[in-house]
């Protein structure tokens, strides 16, 4: 039961404190290792498309693996030291896998920029959260980021990290997280990364691929919990959860798209090039700001569900094996 208290409590944690400023956060560890990793790799292997595809094999490998092994290590010692001490490392670690408050605190800091009408400051503070360019972004498209990066986010920060947590503990959340950062870090289809990232981008792939439609579900019960349109966001998750390039992406922001009524996606720039992405949902009425407050409550009412499920689930399956 150390895993399913260590959740909970972890899951209290983020709600409460969110990522303080402060502490020291794995995330940003892992980033390091990546970039010296990285270092390393392009200089041993030959610069071919074929030695920058096994630099990224290794990287995808050693980082994730190293990531369990470690963490493991620790929260086994840890146990054995103490079985209260076992429960606060985990506890710890689950705190900081999971991204619910964080989540919502950033998207709300654009909803205020917008209310005040604050157009360069909503640009600014959406581009903390976002991979696009958002210089040259209308009110319109501000909105629509914040409100796809909290839906994709639901996702990537809460549902998967749920997920593995409650197979294998705080480590295999952590696990996740390291195949996360590595795709946001380097699985990009540009001139630098196309090779070298491409292990990393489908191992991502791979890892969300079933979190992120449990996602999806989460969210549209969620719409129904919070007085948003949950019909009709299941309808437009099987229309438009494909309208994505990466499989996994479109799951939550369509789910999201129609329990809004709004439509999401289309056309972006990132990093000065052009990319004309398929929209997703119908626009039955222009989006607004108020929509990443909608968002953030669909956010928190399935991430409580998601807890709850997954803690009853491994709660059940353990009684059930005794």
């Amino acid at each position: 039961m150390t895993i399913c208290v260590a959740a909970f409590l972890g899951f209290l944690l983020d709600l409460w404190l969110a990522d303080p400023g402060w502490m020291p956060h794995p995330v940003v560890l892992m980033g390091k290792c990546i970039t010296r990793l990285e270092e390393v790799l392009r200089r041993r292997l030959p610069a071919t498309p074929k030695g920058e595809r096994a630099a990224g094999c290794v990287l995808a490998v050693l980082l994730p693996v190293g990531t369990l092994v470690l963490t493991g290590a620790i929260c086994l010692l840890a146990g054995r030291i103490h079985p209260l001490l076992g429960l606060a490392v985990q506890t710890f670690w689950c705190w900081q896998a999971l991204a619910v408050k964080g989540l919502a605190e950033e998207s709300k800091n654009v909803y205020r920029q917008l209310a005040t009408e604050d157009l360069p400051g909503a640009r600014r503070a959406v581009a903390r959260i976002v991979g696009r360019d958002t210089q040259a972004l209308t009110e319109e498209g501000v909105t629509k980021a914040a409100v796809e990066t909290v839906a994709e986010n639901f996702s990537d920060g809460v549902v998967a990290p749920l997920f593995y947590m409650m197979i294998g503990g705080a480590p295999l959340a952590l696990c996740y997280k390291a195949v996360n950062t590595m795709d946001s870090m380097i699985g990009y289809k540009n001139q630098r990364y196309l090779q070298f990232g491409r292990a990393a981008a489908k191992l991502d792939d791979a890892a969300n691929y079933l979190p992120s439609r449990l996602a999806a579900v989460f969210w549209i019960a969620a719409a129904g919990l919070t007085g948003q349109d949950a019909p009709n966001a299941w309808r437009i998750w099987r229309r438009d959860r494909r309208n994505h390039a990466s499989p996994n992406s479109a799951q939550t922001e369509s789910a999201c798209a129609g329990a809004l009524g709004v439509q999401l996606a289309g056309p972006a720039y990132y990093f000065g090039e052009y990319y004309n992405k398929p929209t997703i949902g119908d626009a039955k009425r222009p989006i607004e700001p108020r929509d990443i407050l909608r968002a953030n409550r669909m956010l928190f009412a399935g991430a409580g569900l998601a807890l709850v499920l997954g803690v009853g689930l491994r709660a059940g399956i353990l009684a059930f094996l005794r």
